[in-house]
């Protein structure tokens, strides 16, 4: 898709579903993910400038913030009218013990910061693949340390959601495949047996995994902690899709956008929803540009909600 197609795709603004109260989903904004650099109170002014209604948060960023500071940002968000989206897991987990100790040591601060912002939501994604480890060994490791994240982070009221990565060129780029799917993850997440752990939920894993609407209603809305929202290049096969390739959300109705809300919506999801297409064209944007282009898409995704 050109930019000058995606920019007329999604021109016309049309109203949010959360504010016509179809739905409790918020359009959220996670700058990195759209490929604009923004620090955290420049994201905030982002968001409340275009529209979105709720924002990453950076744990990083909070936590180096004293009492005073941290309210008067707080207080900022409250004027603008903007809520906490989710944070990302601030843990190396996939790699080795050493980076994974380094990670857990210093989640506490890190968590204790979320809290103390009202950040109530963490979220990762997993490796489909491995080359040294077995599904079965792969699985106990990833099992093993989630847990460990999740119990810190649940002493701060914290959510932990995992990302399953569906595509078949990724899954089978190694020796060894590893969780790709829906049901695999919730195999994993009752490994850890940790009740605050649930999905991140993206329309593009969940369209190359070969899951269905049936799957999403199978979860309850304390099983989705957040939600990306993106869709597929056309006139490529889905066994054939790549990763990094995707376009902004209903650009070419390759993926059921409007099928994987609405499910979503009937199971009560409360979750952000933010665009992560990883498209190149976007990302070339000036920001102004880039931000536009995604709220009106996720708008217009949102309008598709009965």
């Amino acid at each position: 898709m050109t930019r000058r197609e995606m920019l007329a795709a999604t021109t016309a603004l049309v109203p949010a579903a959360m504010a016509s109260g179809r739905t409790r989903m918020t359009i959220h904004l996670d700058c990195g993910s759209i490929g604009v650099k923004a620090s955290q109170p420049e994201a905030l002014a982002y968001a409340a400038r275009f529209g979105f209604e709720s924002v990453t948060a950076d744990s990083a960023w909070l936590a180096a913030q004293d009492e005073s500071a941290l309210k008067r940002f707080l207080d900022d968000m409250k004027a603008k009218k903007i809520v906490w989206a989710n944070a990302g897991l601030p843990v190396e987990f996939r790699k080795t013990d050493e980076e994974f100790a380094k990670g857990l040591k210093d989640l506490p601060v890190r968590s204790a910061a979320l809290r103390k912002a009202g950040v109530t939501r963490v979220s990762t994604w997993l490796s489909p693949n491995s080359d040294t480890l077995t599904y079965r060994e792969n699985f106990d490791i990833h099992a093993r340390r989630l847990k460990e994240c999740a119990r810190i982070l649940k002493g701060d009221g914290l959510r932990l959601g995992l990302e399953y990565v569906g595509p078949k060129t990724l899954w089978t780029a190694r020796r060894y495949a590893f969780v790709h799917t829906m049901k695999e993850m919730k195999e994993l997440i009752a490994a850890t047996g940790e009740p605050n752990i649930g999905f991140l939920m993206d329309s593009w894993h969940w369209y190359t995994a070969g899951d269905t609407v049936a799957d999403i209603h199978s979860l309850a809305n304390k099983d989705v902690i957040s939600v990306d929202l993106n869709d597929a290049p056309a006139g490529v096969p889905v066994d054939q899709q790549v990763d990094s390739k995707r376009e902004i959300p209903c650009a070419t109705g390759v993926i059921a956008v409007a099928d994987f809300l609405n499910a979503l919506n009937k199971i009560g999801c409360d979750a952000p929803v933010r665009c992560e297409p990883f498209n190149a064209a976007l990302r070339a944007m000036p920001p102004d540009e880039a931000l536009q282009t995604t709220v009106n898409a996720m708008k217009k995704a949102f309008s598709l909600i009965t």
